[in-house]
């Protein structure tokens, strides 16, 4: 059995895949306490779902692309595992959001994999699992989620150490309410980075603190 906050079809907001019709399925329970969370409500609501159930749930939508978010969805480690496998098996495209504080090494290969790296102002900068950049393939993203100066300041010097711009997709998004898109935009360009900027385009379209979008 799986604990499921909730699953809902919208559009993606964040990625490359950005702006495309997408389920996601939203697992309950989180290891992080990140100062900037959007989705607290995840850390303990949720149904216990069996694997066949979410997927005829998955079905209903008629959409190939799935995200596995959270929450931690890795959490629940040997379960989600399972989950994205199956979904695979069954020809969707698989999305896997996670914080990057629990190892992916055993996440199927098809899965393509959305990590953060957690800046300073999350309070959680302790919690990444270094170890996880070495697992990631060319075609998986990961994502930065800056407030501030520092943030900015720490992720630049973590893509030089670990040479991740020819690792995989990066990713450089603002703290929602926190730092303006146009500052974080022009330090990008100002240092003149190979990253992808992006916003949460729900939080636009929506409310932001609308749930199931």
């Amino acid at each position: 059995m799986i604990k499921v906050n909730e699953i809902f079809y919208s559009i993606q907001g964040e990625s490359t895949y950005a702006g495309l019709p997408c389920v996601f399925v939203r697992l309950t329970y989180c290891n992080l306490r990140c100062t900037y969370c959007d989705t607290e409500y995840a850390f303990y609501e949720g149904k216990d779902f069996t694997i066949p159930e979410i997927i005829s749930e998955v079905k209903k939508y008629n959409c190939k692309l799935v995200e596995i978010t959270g929450g931690e969805p890795l959490f629940q480690m040997e379960e989600c595992l399972d989950l994205m496998k199956q979904l695979c098996d069954q020809d969707f495209e698989v999305l896997l959001e996670t914080s990057g504080s629990l190892s992916i090494k055993e996440v199927d290969k098809r899965v393509k994999v959305i990590m953060d790296l957690k800046c300073p102002s999350s309070g959680m900068l302790k919690k990444t699992l270094y170890e996880n950049i070495n697992y990631l393939k060319p075609e998986d993203e990961l994502k930065f989620v800056i407030g501030n100066r520092e943030d900015y300041d720490w992720s630049v010097e973590i893509m030089k150490k670990y040479n991740l711009e020819k690792k995989c997709t990066i990713l450089f998004s603002v703290v929602f309410g926190k730092l303006e898109p146009v500052q974080l935009v022009n330090w990008i360009l100002e240092d003149k980075l190979n990253i992808r900027f992006q916003l949460q385009m729900h939080k636009f379209i929506w409310h932001p603190e609308t749930r199931g979008v």
